[in-house]
């Protein structure tokens, strides 16, 4: 089967590896993208293990107004360089993780990371973070939440 580059362009998308791996994982696949996915998605999560003990100096705090500026909150994220931390994935995460605070009011980090995604319930906040871990090769992690209510 002949390999597309609509297919390559997708793949990597939506796993963040790198061009050529999806390349050649689509040929060893005879161009089952689902069969590539999940392997180049175990590749991802192998790597993600492997930079978790990374230590997180830099990053950005995020915040986010909801229901008629009523309710904000601030997350502070954390990354492994200044160039991630102005990277646009990295920036993106911390709006989306903002807004589910505002959202949803998770007590800590740990209860924030096992609620479901507000946007797609079939995933976690841990598979957002992972997400973004295979995409910029970083470590990231989400360091203080808080929320604040009008009159509360």
């Amino acid at each position: 089967m002949k390999i597309t580059t609509e297919q390559i362009r997708k793949l990597r998308e939506q796993t963040g590896a790198p061009v050529l791996r999806v390349k050649k994982v689509l040929e060893e696949f005879n161009g089952n993208e689902k069969k590539a996915r999940d392997l180049l998605t175990k590749e991802g999560f192998e790597k993600i293990a492997k930079r978790e003990g990374r230590e997180t100096g830099q990053g950005i705090i995020t915040t986010y107004l909801h229901h008629n500026k009523k309710i904000a909150s601030f997350i502070e994220l954390f990354c492994e360089t200044d160039f991630v931390a102005r990277n646009e994935l990295f920036e993106n995460l911390g709006r989306e993780l903002a807004m589910q605070v505002a959202s949803m009011n998770p007590k800590n980090v740990k209860d924030l990371e096992s609620q479901e995604f507000i946007k797609d319930p079939a995933k976690k906040i841990s598979d957002l973070v992972k997400e973004v871990i295979v995409k910029t090769g970083e470590n990231i992690r989400i360091g203080r939440i808080f929320r604040v209510e009008l009159g509360k």
